[in-house]
């Protein structure tokens, strides 16, 4: 039937039904990518490990020093049914992420706050800019001994490690998302009468909050390598404590076990900053090559 003859009911329900196949196409097409990056990642953790394991049976490597997937397998199934020498792993773990958890939440506030404060006020940038940019030129790791001399063996100690390596990733992403506010949209606040308070609250943190929390996904894993680093160097409980021990013996799987343990800590906690993200940015458009 030549074009002109058809109706416009039916151009409409054509129209309507090819948009939906393009639809499903692209969708099943993403199913298709997800599908594939799974499974190329998996197919890349089983090459490493099979390597690693047979290069170490066969004598490549020597399985003393570097140990083998199976006996870390072993040691994780140990510490699990049968806890470790410090308690149940679950304990252990907990006080890790407690550790870690706290001084995260403390480290972002203060990183935030100030972060916000120093990048509205030029007054304050000028006179405190130059002893942040001193303080963060320091090696943090190395406060640790201090931090440990100054609140003992406790979870202080590791808080406050966690603290000093959270703080200043959060705190000059903050910055600058203050920095890099459109000045059009104060202009046009202050225009409509908004005071200094109100354009910080509903514009600039707002608009900041993207900047926040691209440093959240770096700056939980600082913190916890500030609380592990805490505890290696000495501590009464947590898996620093384990690789430390785990070392002491000349237990290489058990060190193996407790960064593989660590890992997957570190893997939930993006998976929900991760998820907490998309769903408070539900407005953003989808990166290239990102699928929301």
């Amino acid at each position: 039937m030549p074009p002109e003859l058809v109706s416009p009911a039916v151009r409409t329900r054509a129209a309507k039904t090819g948009a939906a196949d393009r639809t499903k196409a692209r969708a099943r097409a993403v199913r298709h990518r997800t599908l594939l990056v799974y499974g190329s990642r998996l197919a890349v953790l089983a090459l490493v490990l099979g390597l690693w394991e047979w290069f170490a049976r066969t004598g490549v490597i020597d399985p003393f020093n570097f140990s083998m997937p199976s006996k870390i397998w072993d040691q994780i199934k140990q510490w699990t049914l049968h806890g470790t020498a410090q308690g149940p792993l679950g304990e252990q773990i907990w006080y890790t992420l407690y550790e870690a958890l706290f001084g995260w939440i403390i480290g972002v506030v203060a990183g935030v706050v100030l972060g916000i404060a120093l990048g509205r006020v030029r007054f304050l940038a000028d006179v405190f800019g130059p002893y942040v940019k001193v303080l963060n030129a320091l090696p943090r790791i190395v406060l640790a001994p201090i931090f440990l001399i100054w609140f003992g063996l406790g979870p202080a100690s590791k808080v406050a490690s966690a603290v000093v390596l959270v703080f200043f990733p959060v705190f000059f992403n903050a910055f600058q998302g203050a920095r890099e506010v459109d000045r059009n949209l104060v202009a046009n606040a202050r225009i409509l009468g908004a005071s200094n308070r109100r354009v910080t609250f509903q514009v600039v943190i707002p608009a900041a909050t993207s900047w926040i929390f691209t440093s959240l996904h770096v700056s939980f894993g600082f913190a916890l390598i500030g609380a592990i680093v805490g505890e290696y160097i000495g501590a009464t409980k947590g898996i620093g404590l384990l690789v430390s021990a785990s070392q002491g013996t000349f237990n290489a799987a058990g060190v193996y076990a407790a960064m593989v343990i660590l890992a997957v800590v570190a893997l939930v906690a993006e998976g929900l900053l991760t998820f907490l993200e998309k769903r408070l940015f539900r407005w953003k458009p989808a990166q290239p090559g990102t699928n929301r």
